[in-house]
């Protein structure tokens, strides 16, 4: 079966949905939002202050569902209502249509998302600061866009400000020249990159990284008008060595929970020998050669932060609770499995079956608590903002 197919984050509002673990990526979005801010600012500003930008084409790639999906639009919202009180924007700009495109793959849960459409409607217009700027029913046209955003999703010069955020680390596919004809093990008990790997399978992730990335800027190309802005946020790494533990040792951990269960007669070993996550963490140099070899995109800022495995816990209220530093840890390393299963159960499902799930990611929950009692390694998280050229 096709990635593209099974690829999706956990459903529902479960224990081990996406709706629950969620904190990483709501954590990825509240820093990249002062970067959020300023690129949609500058791109007000570039339009003629006597004039409205009547109607505002926005994308959100990988939306995803659950409690972070409607973020982009209320922060852009709160963005252009602080313009027009300011004085800043034209006063016609109040009437300004916002057509919102959710795109997410087609094995996403929309249905959840379209759910709690009404209640951030209703939100919005008991809002006395939306009301006394767009009136009782501000222009808001919300529709969902499924497929796959390395490829075209959308007319030409249709989009004005486009945005991704814990997504583009996904690949289209496992790199084709990992997938074994002959039954060799091409990297034997991982599932990813790591310091045993053969450079053979970092190239051809590293190959594979920079097809999709390059499709995926031709593809907003076409869909941006000149001066339109992009903010995309992902998982990377700090340096050029692609086996730093910032970008896979999370992976690392869920081979050795994988090859434990090999050990225990639970998983056959081939199992986990032809399965590759298809994820990549880019560096900063390898997105700065792919916008120059495009040229369609100008870099207008690229930062990178740290954040916990676990998004960063309440350590404060935890301890309050009466929890020693060795609890602590445990309920950090719980929820950091849970982070990963909601999204990336999908997949390791198709591959070894539902019947191991809970203890795999019970034993990778042990495995991670047992790394976390030793070092807190970070993620490397790269927010990237360009300029579409005219």
């Amino acid at each position: 079966m096709e990635l593209m197919q099974i690829l999706h984050m956990n459903k529902g509002n479960g224990e081990a949905s996406y709706a629950q673990n969620s904190k990483v990526q709501n954590k990825i979005l509240t820093i990249a939002k002062p970067i959020i801010e300023e690129a949609l600012l500058k791109l007000l500003g570039s339009n003629n202050n006597d004039m409205a930008l009547e109607s505002m084409g926005i994308a959100d790639l990988g939306c995803s569902s659950g409690p972070n999906t409607f973020l982009l639009i209320s922060e852009i919202m709160d963005v252009i209502r602080a313009k027009l009180s300011s004085g800043l924007l034209h006063p016609s700009s109040s009437s300004m249509e916002f057509r919102v495109f959710l795109n997410d793959l087609f094995s996403n849960d929309f249905n959840t998302v379209f759910m709690s459409l009404p209640a951030f409607h209703n939100k919005l217009r008991k809002d006395d600061r939306y009301k006394r700027l767009f009136g009782a029913n501000p222009n808001l046209f919300i529709s969902a866009v499924p497929g796959t955003f390395y490829g075209r999703l959308f007319p030409r010069n249709s989009l004005h400000f486009v945005h991704s955020s814990s997504s583009l680390h996904w690949l289209s596919q496992v790199p084709p020249s990992l997938d074994s004809t002959a039954g060799t093990a091409l990297n034997k008990g991982k599932i990813y990159i790591s310091k045993s790997s053969p450079q053979y399978v970092l190239d051809a992730y590293s190959l594979q990284f920079h097809k999709d990335f390059s499709m995926f800027l031709k593809s907003r190309a076409e869909e941006i008008v000149g001066g339109g802005r992009m903010v995309l946020s992902f998982i990377g790494r700090p340096t050029l060595d692609p086996t730093t533990e910032q970008s896979c040792y999370h992976w690392e951990l869920l081979a050795l929970a994988l090859m434990s269960m090999v050990s225990d007669g639970l998983v056959e070993e081939e199992k986990v020998d032809s399965f590759n996550a298809p994820y990549y963490a880019p560096c900063a140099e390898e997105l700065k050669s792919e916008l120059q070899k495009d040229g369609s995109f100008i870099m207008d800022r690229l930062e990178a932060f740290e954040i916990d495995w676990d998004g960063g816990a309440d350590d404060q209220a935890i301890t309050m609770n009466g929890f020693d530093h060795d609890q602590m840890v445990a309920r950090s390393g719980k929820r950091v499995a849970n982070t990963i299963r909601a999204v990336a159960e999908s997949m390791i499902e198709a591959h070894f079956g539902i019947e191991i799930m809970d203890d795999l990611f019970r034993r990778y929950a042990e495995l991670v608590t047992k790394h976390l009692l030793e070092t807190r390694t970070k993620y490397i998280n790269l927010v990237i903002s360009l300029i579409r050229r005219y």
